[in-house]
C-alpha cells in the first residue's frame, strides 16, 4: 500500500487537490522511466514531464479522475523548479490532461503553502510550463496573483454555430487560450448551466475546426452581473467538459488583455469578474509590453483548505489509478 499526502482547497468554489511531496519515487517504483530526452533549455518542469510522462499521466488519473476525484476537480504537483528564485515548480492537471497554467489552483497552491507553513505573507515565485508566475499572500489570508504576460490574438472572429448560428468573439491568451465572447444569446444562471455547457460545447468545436483556432481549449461567455459590485459575469467551459465554479483566474486575464486592446480598462482600474456561483476575483494589469499588446495579469482572490488526507493506492485494486 503506497501513500500520497494531498491537501484539498477551494478557490472561489473551484476545488484544488495539492500532492505536495514529491511522487516521482514512488511512481518509478510502479512504472519504468519512459519519454523523449527534453531539449536542453526546456523548463524544469517541462523536463519533468517529458521524461517521465507515463508515470505522471498515472499520477494525474489517480489524483483527479474518480473513484477518487471527480471532473472538476484541478491538481497540482508541487516539483523542484529550474528557476532558483522559484520556491517551486508546478504541474497542473484535470480530468482529461495536464494544463497549461490555472489561476484558480494558483492561489489554492499559496494557501496550501501557507497552511504547510512553508511559505510567510509576501511575494513568492513559482515555475509553470508557460512561465514564471509570482503571487503575494496577505496578512489577510488574500492572494494577488501576477499572470504569465497575456493578449489577444485576434477579434471579431465569427464562427457557425450548429443549431445557433454565427457567434463573434474575440481569441487570447491567459495562460491558456479562450474564445471570449458576448454575442452568445445565453442566460447566464447557475440554472441554466446544462444549457450554456452543451452551447459552449459547441462552440468550442466550431473555433477548433482547422480553418480557425484548433488550440483554444476554454469558451468564455461574458454578461451582466448580478451583483452591483461587479463588472462582468462570466461562465468558463474548461477542458474535459466542466465548468469553471470560480470566476476563472486565465480567463480574467484574457478578458484583462481584451478589454486593454480596446481602451476599456485604463492600467491599474480594477475589473471585478463574477463566476456563474456569484463568487468573484478582482483583476487589474500593467503593460508588459504595450507595442505587442500585452500584459501582466494581477488576480486577487481567496482559498480555503477543506481537507488534509492521504491517497492509498492499492496494488491489488483494479482501480488504484483512476478511471478515465
Amino acid at each position: 500500500m503506497e501513500k500520497i499526502r494531498i491537501i484539498d482547497s477551494h478557490t472561489g468554489g473551484e476545488p484544488t487537490r495539492v500532492v505536495f511531496d514529491d511522487p516521482l519515487p514512488l511512481l518509478l517504483r510502479h512504472f519504468p522511466r519512459q519519454g523523449d530526452v527534453p531539449a536542453a533549455d526546456a523548463p524544469a518542469i517541462e523536463k519533468r514531464l517529458r521524461l517521465f510522462h507515463p508515470q505522471y499521466d498515472a499520477l494525474r488519473r489517480a489524483v483527479a479522475c474518480e473513484p477518487r476525484g471527480s471532473d472538476v476537480l484541478v491538481g497540482a504537483v508541487l516539483c523542484p523548479a529550474m528557476d532558483a528564485s522559484c520556491i517551486a515548480g508546478v504541474i497542473f492537471f484535470n480530468n482529461v490532461g495536464f494544463l497549461n497554467m490555472c489561476g484558480h489552483a494558483t492561489i489554492g497552491v499559496a494557501i496550501t503553502l501557507a497552511h504547510l507553513g512553508r511559505i510567510s505573507p509576501g511575494t513568492h515565485r513559482l515555475e509553470t510550463r508557460v512561465g514564471v508566475v509570482s503571487f503575494t499572500l496577505g496578512e489577510d489570508g488574500s492572494v494577488s496573483l501576477e499572470n504569465v504576460p497575456s493578449f489577444r490574438k485576434a477579434s471579431g472572429i465569427s464562427v457557425d454555430v450548429p443549431g445557433h448560428g454565427t457567434v463573434t468573439g474575440d481569441v487570447a491568451w491567459g495562460g491558456n487560450w479562450f474564445f471570449i465572447t458576448e454575442n452568445h444569446g445565453q442566460q447566464l444562471e447557475l440554472e441554466h448551466v446544462g444549457e450554456l455547457s452543451a452551447f459552449a460545447s459547441a462552440l468550442r468545436r466550431a473555433v477548433n475546426e482547422p480553418q480557425h483556432f484548433p488550440d483554444v481549449d476554454h469558451i468564455e461567455l461574458v454578461g451582466p452581473p448580478s451583483s452591483p459590485n461587479a463588472s462582468a459575469r462570466g461562465f468558463v467551459l474548461c477542458p474535459g467538459g466542466v465548468y469553471d465554479r470560480s470566476a476563472c483566474g486565465t480567463g480574467t486575464s484574457a478578458k484583462l488583455a481584451c478589454l486593454a486592446a480596446d481602451g476599456k480598462l485604463a492600467e491599474g482600474e480594477e475589473w471585478v469578474q463574477e463566476s456563474i456561483i456569484g463568487s468573484t476575483f478582482k483583476g487589474s494589469y500593467r503593460w508588459h509590453d504595450r507595442d505587442a499588446g500585452a500584459i501582466i495579469p494581477i488576480i486577487v482572490g481567496e482559498a480555503h483548505v477543506t481537507t488534509e488526507g492521504e491517497i492509498l493506492l492499492n496494488p491489488h485494486d483494479p482501480f488504484c489509478w483512476g478511471i478515465s
